[in-house]
């Protein structure tokens, strides 16, 4: 059994560090733990911080550099960022190579059974401990009662942790997203896609929950995701899961009511991104549908989801896993979906060519709320025409139009 840790503790146990500025790899979105990341940050001059979609409230001062593969609003205006592209999957493998990591931090449950849980956040963190205790790296937990215990991969032995540093601190909820028109009359347009019986990955953000909302008279889904938030609750309550079929994910995060339904939850399976993203597993789905959404995309049907003006704003995540995925499986679909218009910047989201990397491409459909465009297995020509023509907004098509001439697409 680890040994319980205060903050003097803490202290005398990272003080053995022998790298000068040693890479840190801490559980990122919602799980974040505060109170253990910020006793190292007060006993270590300088780290790289690994953070997977950091929140507020990271250490971000000189001498702390963040190296992330998805970049969050917490460091998402750093000067000391670094961007390594990198899809979701294949994270873990660089924790044996580039991102080797000397102290892994942890928000978990109370010990139970020789073991505790990784709760809302198992994501790329399994990978990263096995590395560092590869090469006698540090594995400190903040255990936490309010932690929902999760089961399949979240669950760690004892006996693979330096110490533990006990908190009793409720977690954060997830801001709620208010579904917009749009957001709904895209959803409109995503919902007739999705039978009876599929399976169901969505993204982060307004539009992937409202096409959660409108699938809640569908009947026998299953859900195969990176992550999930409330919509796979409601999902739940009106009946609208298959109950055979257990509800995988990665990470999760969401209300408090979600929190506690998740709780010791035998319907959940929490797994290691290696296998939640893996297109391999993905394809294996029966009419796995992957609904995603993107800043922009373009008359070649490619998808911008990670960058803006000029600079990263997110990063690859695993969009481009789980359109792989979906397109491999029986049955499968791939949908981006995304408003047509961008009110603050007043500008079209539907461009002649991207201002920035593909995210992904090669989608069954592209939707806004202007309607959606089949444009897998169409020529480049058609795939120009359907977006321009169903996706673009009114105002933009005109403009459209004569960008699909200068690129020879008309």
């Amino acid at each position: 059994m680890p040994r319980q840790l205060g903050d003097t503790d803490v202290a005398a146990v990272l003080a053995g560090l022998t790298a000068t500025d040693p890479r840190v790899v801490v559980s990122g979105n919602h799980a974040t733990p505060a109170q253990l990341l910020g006793l190292l940050d007060s006993a270590l001059p300088s780290y790289r911080l690994v953070t997977l979609n950091a929140q507020a409230g990271v250490p971000d001062r000189d001498g702390v550099v963040h190296e992330t593969c998805f970049v969050g609003p917490g460091v998402r205006r750093s000067p000391r960022l670094t961007y390594i592209p990198a899809r979701l999957s294949l994270i873990p493998t660089m924790f044996s190579s580039t991102l080797a990591p000397d102290v892994v931090l942890l928000h978990t449950t109370p010990p139970r059974g020789g073991a505790v849980s990784l709760g809302i956040e198992v994501n790329v963190l399994p990978a990263a401990i096995e590395a560092a205790r590869r090469r006698g790296g540090l594995v400190l937990a903040q255990t936490n009662e309010h932690m929902p215990w999760t089961s399949g991969d979240a669950l760690v032995p004892v006996d693979h942790l330096d110490g533990l540093v006990a908190v009793d601190e409720p977690l954060a909820p997830a801001s709620t997203r208010v579904a917009t028109a749009e957001a709904e009359a895209i959803a409109g347009s995503v919902a007739p896609l999705v039978r009876d019986g599929a399976t169901l990955q969505t993204g982060i953000g307004a539009i992937p929950d409202a096409v959660l909302a409108a699938l809640e008279s569908r009947r026998g889904l299953r859900v195969w995701t990176e992550m999930f938030s409330d919509g796979v609750l409601a999902l739940e309550r009106a009946g609208a899961l298959d109950v055979d079929s257990p509800i995988v994910a990665s990470f999760l995060f969401g209300s408090a009511e979600l929190l506690a339904w998740v709780d010791d939850n035998p319907r959940l399976r929490m797994l290691r991104t290696e296998k939640t993203n893996d297109p391999a597993l993905i394809s294996r789905r029966p009419a796995m549908v992957s609904v995603n959404s993107a800043l922009q995309v373009d008359l070649f049907g490619q998808a911008n989801a990670s960058w803006i003006d000029g600079r990263v704003y997110s990063g690859l995540g695993g969009q481009s896993d789980f359109v792989v995925g979906a397109l491999h499986s029986p049955g499968g679909q791939a949908v981006m979906a995304l408003a047509s218009w961008h009110p603050r910047a007043r500008c079209s989201t539907v461009v002649g060519r991207l201002d920035g990397p593909a995210t992904s491409f090669q989608h069954s459909w592209i939707v806004s709320e202007q309607g959606r465009a089949p444009v897998w297995s169409q020529s480049q020509r058609e795939q120009s025409r359907q977006i321009i023509e169903h996706v673009a907004h009114p105002d933009a098509r005109d403009g459209l139009r004569d960008a699909a001439v200068q690129l020879g697409l008309a």
